[in-house]
């Protein structure tokens, strides 16, 4: 039966309902980094669909005998074993958000900064299997890096915590990504970030008494009194606080206010949400004892931790780390800042390993219907990483 190839991408003519076929990845040590980004993001891999990328990539880098492959259910590892004196675990995940008429992807001429070069629109050109195509690219051409390598590819980033395949895998095969230190593909406009700040929600609840909005004095209205809560938020000034030599900007926030029965009554219960990005400095406890600190005095309330999540030390003054820098800034330019939001960075500070976030793409433009990477991004992403690990072990 003929093949059919449409970038890249080789698939067999499929027959009235047969299953669809499984795609098959090119050479990824000859394949262009950018071509390969198109590739793979034309591959459907929504959180939960992840399973026909997953399947192309461990086979893709099952051709490549200096790896060892492992999977674990749509999460593909592949490391090197070359007896060098410290391991480096590079990873990125493979699922997408949902896809909103942005697929196939279209590579269009760059304008502003971006002209003269080619910029890829489309579903996952930045969050974030631009990085992955770096990583499956350099994992298949780096035979003998200066140091070893684990490359992960993991599902359901885009979803629910408890489904991260980083997360699953650190809790079920630790040692598969352990190592020195760590760096995680998220988009990053090629910059550094290091580390990540922690983030918790944490619900106030205020009791009133109910009553008929007529007789309103009969009631206490436990929405009024939501203002005791507010105000302390709105004049709060967020620290910044110096980690690893990065400053790390906190925000403290209600995001949220439920309350309220019906349009005659006065309402018992209303509820604040708030949520705290706080200095990967502060532990989780550290960081409530701070919001209640902030609260302290505010008669009546309960509170109640509804999510938390540490952040993550940057670790940039490990010594590879600091070669990693300076790599970075010698091919790119690259600045270092740190990381405001929460990401997977945090999973490797769990194992003891320090992580950075280094990756193509605007972080502001993951998830739009617009997504869109320039390809200079891609190829200088890749360019920096492998001038980082090419080379003869000493």
């Amino acid at each position: 039966m003929p093949g059919v190839v449409r970038l890249g991408i080789v698939t067999a003519t499929p027959l009235d309902d047969a299953p669809a076929p499984s795609p098959v990845l090119p050479d990824l040590s000859t394949v262009d980094v950018v071509d390969l980004t198109r590739i793979i993001c034309d591959i459907p891999s929504v959180s939960g669909d992840e399973t026909a990328l997953a399947d192309a990539i461990e086979a893709a880098l099952s051709r490549y005998d200096h790896l060892e492959v492992l999977r674990d259910g749509d999460a593909v590892v592949a490391r090197t074993h070359l007896g060098r004196a410290e391991r480096v675990v590079i990873a990125g995940h493979i699922d997408t958000v949902p896809v909103q008429g942005n697929l196939p992807v279209q590579v269009r001429p760059g304008e502003g900064s971006d002209a003269g070069d080619d910029v890829l629109w489309g579903r996952g050109t930045v969050d974030m299997l631009g990085g992955v195509a770096v990583q499956l690219h350099l994992a298949a051409r780096l035979t003998a890096p200066t140091r070893d390598v684990t490359w992960v590819f993991y599902d359901h980033e885009e979803v629910a915590s408890d489904l991260n395949g980083l997360g699953r895998i650190v809790r079920t095969h630790p040692d598969w990504v352990r190592g020195d230190v760590a760096i995680l593909c998220e988009p990053t406009r090629g910059d550094v970030e290091g580390g990540c700040n922690g983030t918790l929600r944490l619900d106030v609840t205020l009791r009133g008494r109910t009553a008929h909005s007529a007789r309103a004095w009969m009631g206490h209205n436990a929405v009024h009194d939501a203002w005791r809560v507010l105000e302390r938020l709105a004049v709060h000034t967020p620290a910044e606080v110096e980690v690893d030599g990065l400053r790390y900007r906190e925000s403290l926030n209600a995001v949220a206010i439920r309350g309220g029965i019906a349009g005659n009554m006065i309402p018992d219960t209303c509820v604040v949400e708030i949520n705290y990005r706080f200095a990967p400095s502060r532990s989780v406890d550290d960081a409530v004892a701070y919001v209640l600190d902030v609260l302290a005095g505010i008669e009546g309330l309960e509170t109640e931790l509804t999510d938390a999540a540490a952040g993550a030390r940057p670790g940039l003054d490990h010594p590879a780390a600091q070669e990693f820098l300076a790599a970075v800034r010698e091919v790119t330019g690259a600045q270092v800042m740190p990381k405001y939001g929460w990401t997977d960075v945090a999973r490797f500070t769990e194992l003891g390993v320090p992580a950075v976030n280094f990756g193509p793409g605007d972080p502001l433009l993951a998830h739009a219907d617009d997504e869109r990477c320039p390809a200079r991004q891609i190829r200088s992403v890749a360019a920096a990483l492998e001038a980082w690990l090419d080379g003869e072990s000493a």
